[in-house]
């Protein structure tokens, strides 16, 4: 499947599509885990998962605040029932998806220059890190409420199978992240780990999280150093988008991210001499080369203005 190279944009009336890989080259951005996908960083391999209850408990959770709000305010039960046949379908799936097992995680060997990916029935590809591909891709659309952009960064990888099956040569995950520059923040989390190192990228933020840094724990912190603005956000955050519950509901089912449990993966996860490293092709290595000579001179160029 072939995709244009990477650092190049294709922009529509309504649509912008950034192409980051391959060859994985900076984008420029510094890496953020906007949705917490690093379920596991060391030495040897970054784990990136795409399972989020939280974010869809924050997306159903105002719903449910705003038909409560009518029913109360204007003391009508319709608005109730309105709410429940609105809102029914969607905490369905919520509850179905908290009793389901949480996917595997992609395995991204650093040592290798390799990726695990896990597919169903116990197979697993081994795909070389320099062929895996990604885009950001951002849509946009005008109604009378004014303008929406919806956006997800789209990371493919081919099965390295000659003989696979047309429906098994392939495997694609979105995270919906907005697109853009969010994007670019999220693959670089990835990218970077691979190029620079653990040390460069954000630490893991699944499972249970120190008491100070949860929802009521960061609060009451907040609390006693007076500030007003933080814990008004942090109420409001809480009774309105839901925070607490989706925390509690992720810490739930990510407290221990699943492993790779495959005797063959396991001793792949397993840290090589650094002799033994897998190195940099000399096409990637040009390509970032060039790239870091681009993006100095961008900044030269934004220092002088």
């Amino acid at each position: 499947m072939s995709t244009p190279p990477a650092g190049t944009t294709k922009k529509g009336m309504f649509s912008r599509n950034d192409y980051l890989a391959p060859l994985p080259i900076p984008t420029g951005e510094k890496p953020s885990d906007v949705l917490n996908t690093i379920w596991r960083k060391n030495e040897v391999f970054l784990d990136i998962g795409n399972y989020s209850i939280g974010s869809a408990v924050m997306v159903m959770w105002p719903g449910v605040m705003l038909f409560l709000g009518l029913a109360y305010t204007f003391k009508d039960p319709d608005a109730l029932i309105l709410g429940a046949c609105i809102m029914a379908l969607p905490i369905f799936w919520l509850i179905q998806g908290l009793f389901r097992e949480v996917p595997l995680p992609i395995r991204f060997n650093r040592q290798r220059r390799e990726v695990c990916v896990p597919r169903g029935n116990g197979e697993y590809w081994i795909v070389p890190w320099e062929t895996v591909t990604a885009a950001a891709t951002q849509q946009s659309s005008v109604s009378q409420a004014g303008k929406a952009t919806m956006g997800l960064l789209v990371i493919g990888f081919e099965n390295p199978d000659p003989h696979a099956t047309e429906d098994n040569k392939h495997f694609s995950l979105g995270f919906n992240c907005g697109g853009g520059t969010t994007a670019m923040a999220l693959w670089e989390c990835i990218r970077s780990y691979m190029e620079i190192g653990p040390e460069a990228v954000p630490d893991s933020r699944v499972g249970i999280a120190p008491y100070e840094e949860t929802q009521i724990g960061s609060l009451l912190v907040d609390l006693r150093k007076g500030e007003v603005l933080s814990v008004l956000w942090g109420v409001f955050c809480i009774t309105l988008l839901g925070t607490y519950l989706a925390e509690k509901l992720q810490d739930w089912k990510l407290s221990h991210p699943p492993e790779l449990p495959h005797p063959d993966i396991i001793e792949w996860s397993k840290p090589l001499p650094a002799d033994d490293w897998a190195k940099r092709s000399p096409e990637l290595e040009a390509a970032i080369a060039q790239r870091e000579a681009e993006l100095a001179e961008q900044a030269l160029l934004m220092s002088r203005c």
